[in-house]
């Protein structure tokens, strides 16, 4: 049982409730029946102070009846709500339209808890992303209201005890007769019982996402946000707070994420008190929602980990909750080596060249050619075409479907790239309906990539799509669709909604986003969608719902995707994280370029980006030889657990390693991205590998106890840069 509620006689906590994880404990409270607090959360521990301490401090305001035993400045809560004694950083503002009011207070009525969870409803279309239940999921409801709006406020906390893993989200019912707007909506508040917290987070631009940064978080308030309408290659959701000395296996700390694609908000604050606030959801710059009488709203998901062994459990933590209650199923019994035609002929693609192009991937062992951009409508640039998806008969002159049809006879899958959020304003879709793009009324539609964003909040939109991408795909057996979304979004009005819902827009559209992927996904339920957006511009759960895999970042240039692909792992399995061997200034014809490219590459699911009908005979002999050898270590990189040794952000070099449930598997890899002329030595410590049990190298053929693997395997750096070692150990009966 992972969730006991326990009344409490004779106390001021007078309802407790424990929530236990494999290794965790999560302890509310109810003061005064009243008002719900934090109490603990962290190890499981019998000896965990899980008791309510009051804290007094002047100029914070108190309840006559319960004096300073409850200041609302100080308490640490479940959920602040904005007006009432609270001045930090809120969970929840609600605005009372007929009075102007934003002053709530919401108090407990009742809680219960369950089996499994509550699916979570889209305000329009389906539902939200959210993490399926399995058998051992339960989820605790509590219902609190407010007297004077006459809003009810559900808060949900699912549990994935396996996974050390709690899920939160809102539903706000307005039950009063009056039009109230949501304000500010945040899924999760955690009140962590310290200050002196590092901050692990993410950062960076297009072609260098998801760089690092660790700082330790000052006094004041803390905004990591993104405001483009995606979760962004500049910032993500995922956050790990963790205590300044906390290392890969050691320290306390703490991980958040958000279910989610669009618009967010993470912020923190460090009070009077020293205590830390963590909220994470919607945010209030671009979001509000109107709530006419009997209308509801709930939130996106977010989750939280707790690890009291380091960084590394944070993201073990949550790379086994996302592989099993995040992504879809597995369509195939193998992942699909990926050869996407981009870098190979950008938009000069037709239906010969693609023949050619899949019949030279399918002879060096590549198992899914991918036709990129340049297939359809007016689309022979970026400046047309965006909007039509109908093929192009000068491309195909016997059809799509015959095309497809031939290419699939000699054994292939085969996949195709779309972009359906997108229109041109050179397309015969603009041309016919404007208005299906958002853009504020006055204002000259600001381009990027010469293309704009459709209003994906309105349902003639979505219905439109997935109209014509059934007809134009009809009858046609796809394997696999590459996902794009290769701008932000500005402008953001839709002509369907009133002034007073415009901030809902934003919501709107990524509601109408999640309701196309559903569609897609149903036209083709054994197919595999790869998400991407301009790389990896919308890396997150709530697209890992839908995407088999994420197309990680445009740059593929190996010493690059070192940085990028160690800063996927802080919060996402590798499982996500498409990996392509791209040939840069020829260097598939570098033997010792490409075996690095493909080194850097095996740190995820495998793919190549480049011209197979240009490669030399030699070249594509190794590539040949890299996917067999990818074949030998795959279940370990899809299913294994991840553990990260050395950073490129340190010291330039990457290492880490995969390890199977039994540990008696292990993938070891060592990165080394810059010369070194010094010839340093790193001890590589597996602390993972078994004592008293013997290993074998498959590679070199070398054997190694496991308490030799538990003290390091020395490597020494190379003169020359581009290195790369890997050690797949596996233990001897």
């Amino acid at each position: 049982m992972s969730i006991t509620i326990t009344t409490l006689k004779e106390s001021k906590i007078t309802k407790q409730v424990v929530i236990r994880t494999k290794n965790t404990m999560y302890v509310l409270g109810i003061f005064a029946d009243r008002f719900p607090v934090h109490l603990y959360y962290g190890k499981k521990s019998r000896s965990a102070d899980t008791g309510y301490h009051p804290f007094e401090r002047a100029f914070s305001p108190y309840y006559p009846e319960c004096g300073w035993d409850y200041m609302p400045n100080t308490v640490e809560s479940e959920y602040p709500y904005f007006g009432m004694g609270d001045f930090r950083a809120s969970a929840i503002r609600v605005r009372d339209l007929s009075t102007g009011s934003d002053v709530t207070e919401f108090t407990f009525r009742k809680m219960k808890k369950y089996k499994g969870r509550v699916a979570i409803q889209a305000p329009i279309y389906g539902e939200l992303p959210y993490a399926e239940a399995d058998e051992d999921t339960e989820t605790l409801e509590m219902i609190l209201d407010d007297t004077v709006t006459g809003c009810e406020l559900h808060l949900f906390y699912t549990v994935f005890p396996e996974s050390d893993v709690i899920a939160r989200h809102m539903t706000l019912i307005n039950k009063g007769k009056n039009t109230v707007s949501l304000e500010k909506c945040m899924s999760l508040c955690l009140d962590i019982k310290r200050d002196n917290l590092d901050l692990i987070s993410t950062y960076g631009g297009h072609g260098r996402e998801r760089m690092v940064d660790r700082h330790t978080v000052s006094y004041g308030v803390h905004r990591i946000t993104s405001r483009r309408g995606a979760s962004s290659h500049m910032e993500n959701p995922c956050i790990i707070l963790c205590d300044p000395k906390a290392s890969e296996e050691r320290g306390e700390a703490y991980g958040f994420n958000f279910v989610y694609s669009g618009d967010f908000l993470d912020e923190l604050e460090i009070d009077q008190t020293g205590k830390t606030r963590v909220l994470v959801g919607l945010g209030d710059e671009t979001f509000s929602w109107r709530l006419e009488a009997g209308e509801s709203f709930t939130s996106p998901e977010a989750v939280m980990t707790y690890a009291p062994n380091g960084i590394g459990e944070v993201s073990r933590n949550f790379h086994r909750f996302t592989r099993k209650h995040i992504l879809p199923p597995e369509p195939f019994e193998r992942r699909p080596v990926v050869l996407n035609s981009w870098e190979a002929f950008y938009f000069n693609i037709d239906g010969k060249l693609m023949e050619d192009f899949s019949a030279g991937a399918a002879e060096v062992g590549m198992d899914l050619p991918v036709m990129d951009d340049g297939w359809f409508g007016a689309r022979r640039h970026d400046r047309a075409g965006l909007g039509d998806w109908v093929a192009t008969p000068e491309l195909f002159p016997d059809g799509l479907a015959a095309f497809v049809e031939r290419v699939k006879a000699k054994g292939d899958k085969f996949g195709i790239w779309i972009e359906p959020e997108m229109v041109n304003p050179d397309s015969d879709l603009y041309r016919a309906h404007p208005e299906w793009a958002l853009s504020a009324p006055g204002r000259v539609p600001l381009e990027s990539r010469n293309q704009l964003v459709l209003d994906m909040g309105n349902p003639a939109v979505v219905d439109y799509l997935s109209d014509i991408l059934g007809k134009t795909f009809n009858g046609i057996p796809f394997d696999y669709f590459k996902w794009d979304m290769n701008r932000h979004l500005t402008g953001v009005y839709s002509n369907i909604l009133p002034p007073e819902r415009q901030k809902e827009a934003s919501f709107r559209h990524m509601c109408g986003v999640y309701e196309l992927f559903r569609r897609l996904r149903a036209m083709f339920p054994n197919a595999m969608i790869e998400n991407c957006s301009g790389g990896g511009g919308r890396y997150d759960l709530g697209m890992m719902k839908y995407s088999t895999q994420i197309w990680t970042s445009d740059n593929t240039e190996p010493v690059d995707r070192t940085y990028i692909q160690y800063g996927s792992t802080l919060g996402y399995p590798v499982t996500t994280m498409s990996c392509h061997v791209a040939n840069h200034d020829s260097s598939i014809e570098d033997p010792r370029k490409l075996n690095y490219g493909f080194r850097v590459a095996i740190n995820g699911p495998l793919g190549y980006e480049l011209n197979i009908l240009a490669a030399s005979e030699t070249a594509k002999a190794t590539m040949s030889e890299q996917i067999k050898e990818y074949r030998a270590y795959e279940h370990l990189i899809l299913r294994g657990d991840f553990y990260r040794l050395l950073s490129p952000f340190e010291c330039g070099r990457y290492s880490y390693y995969f390890v199977s449930e039994d540990s008696r598997e292990i993938l070891l890899s060592y990165l080394q991205n810059f010369d070194d002329a010094k010839k340093t030595v790193y001890k590589l410590k597996i602390s993972r590998a078994l004592p008293g049990v013997t290993y074998r190298d498959t590679i070199s053929g070398k054997t190694y106890t496991g308490e030799e693997l538990r003290r390091g395997i020395e490597v020494e750096s190379d003169e020359k840069g581009l290195y790369a070692v890997m050690w797949h150990l596996v233990a001897e009966a």
